[in-house]
């Protein structure tokens, strides 16, 4: 078990060498933006229930949303074409749930 440990994680590591990614990084900037995505959400919540704009709150978490993608973009090199592909994909899927989340929420909030 230990050797196919070893064998993933040299291969996963040799993927940031080949494209100029650190996946590390990558995942970390993941995974760090996730408490900040959530916070922008809410704030949104919270813009749009005082009557505020939500324009700000709405990029904030948009920007939070792509963190990591935009990392790959901007220091990736040799990617492949479908991995920008995969990558628009998943952001528009992701933009969509987050628009649907963020209705539902401000629907639940003015039945309130």
């Amino acid at each position: 078990m230990a050797e196919m440990i070893e064998i993933f994680t040299s291969w996963f590591m040799g993927l940031g060498e080949k494209y100029g990614v650190n996946p590390i990084l990558f995942g970390s900037i993941y995974v760090g933006a996730i408490p900040f995505f959530t916070l922008s959400v809410a704030w949104l919540v919270k813009n749009y229930r005082s009557g505020k704009s939500i324009i700000i709150p709405a990029m904030s978490a948009t920007f939070f949303f792509i963190s990591a993608y935009v990392y790959l973009i901007i220091a990736g090199k040799n990617v492949p074409l479908w991995v920008y592909g995969v990558v628009i994909l998943m952001v528009v899927y992701g933009a969509y749930s987050t628009y649907q989340k963020v209705r539902a929420k401000i629907k639940d909030e003015a039945q309130k």
